[in-house]
């Protein structure tokens, strides 16, 4: 009884201190804005994504858990959205639109950023990709934290963020056959995200040391990532419908998936074929990504 009271403890002290850091970081991007009020909106959102970053990374290293960083990837796009929206106030004729949009990105903000505090236990617990590193680089792992483990993925975030800005600034109200699109991806990324989610939790609950090969993880070896993705093209089908001139924007979803492809799954795989057994014979009948009929 006692431990379980000194692990709520652990738990509120540890989600206490990273709402502080997060509103030192929200306050350091603000102060960037104000400074660069004379640039694009486009170079003032980059510039509160890289001050926030680093005001993330001063905490992360003062109490030795770069975890605290896992959260920015749920929360720093609602906000970027909801600043492209204050500042298009009175320019855009597409309420309805720009309203879609923040509704879309603040139910996947909520979910995702849920999700990741029913598994944080506190300060104590950091990610075990993070402890791997810090084994790896030693006496480097400052560098690695900021430069690979912050900087990088704030980066990819920023530029899947970069569709929002013709998204809500430069919506129309013609409502076109791409919009609705967006729509349909949008939810269908939320929903199965959260389903997968859901789905691993329950597995993870039941302590099974098996693979997980069932619901939407018998489509997909990570459907959760499939989606995670999904959301972050939707939201370019989104700018791209807005205004086709922002074409370019597509970096940020090709970001985004690459990040996934390359270094997300990859690692995930490694692990679970060290770990799981039987991990390779369901390798050998599941789509890695996409969701797909398995093979016999």
């Amino acid at each position: 009884m006692e431990n379980v009271y000194k692990q709520s403890q652990e738990r509120i002290k540890g989600f206490a201190l990273c709402v502080v850091a997060y509103m030192v970081a929200l306050s350091g991007a603000v102060l960037a804005g104000s400074v660069m009020g004379g640039y694009s909106p486009i170079a003032v959102a980059l510039a509160g994504i890289i001050v926030s970053t680093i005001a993330i990374y001063a905490f992360a290293r003062f109490y030795g858990n770069a975890s605290l960083f896992d959260p920015y990837w749920s929360v720093a796009p609602l906000v970027v959205a909801a600043y492209f929206f204050l500042i298009s106030t009175g320019e855009s004729g597409g309420f309805i639109w720009q309203l879609t949009v923040l509704l879309l990105v603040f139910l996947w903000s909520i979910r995702l950023t849920l999700n990741w505090a029913r598994s944080w236990r506190g300060l104590e617990h950091e990610d075990w990709r993070y402890r791997y590193l810090k084994q790896k680089s030693g006496g480097w792992f400052w560098l690695v934290e900021l430069a690979g483990i912050e900087l990088m993925p704030a980066l990819i975030i920023f530029a899947g963020c970069l569709p929002l800005y013709p998204a809500l600034t430069a919506a129309s109200a013609d409502f076109s056959l791409l919009y609705f699109v967006a729509i349909a991806v949008t939810i269908a990324a939320i929903a199965l995200e959260a389903v997968a989610d859901k789905q691993l939790r329950e597995f993870k609950a039941a302590r099974a040391d098996r693979v997980m090969d069932k619901g939407l993880w018998a489509y997909s070896r990570h459907p959760n990532y499939f989606g995670e993705v999904m959301f972050w093209w939707g939201l370019y089908l989104f700018g791209l419908a807005a205004d086709p001139s922002y074409w370019w924007t597509v970096i940020g979803p090709i970001a985004v998936t690459v990040l996934f492809m390359t270094i997300s799954i990859p690692l995930m795989e490694n692990v679970n074929l060290k770990f799981r057994p039987g991990y390779r014979e369901y390798q050998g009948k599941t789509s890695v990504f996409i969701p797909w009929f398995r093979k016999s």
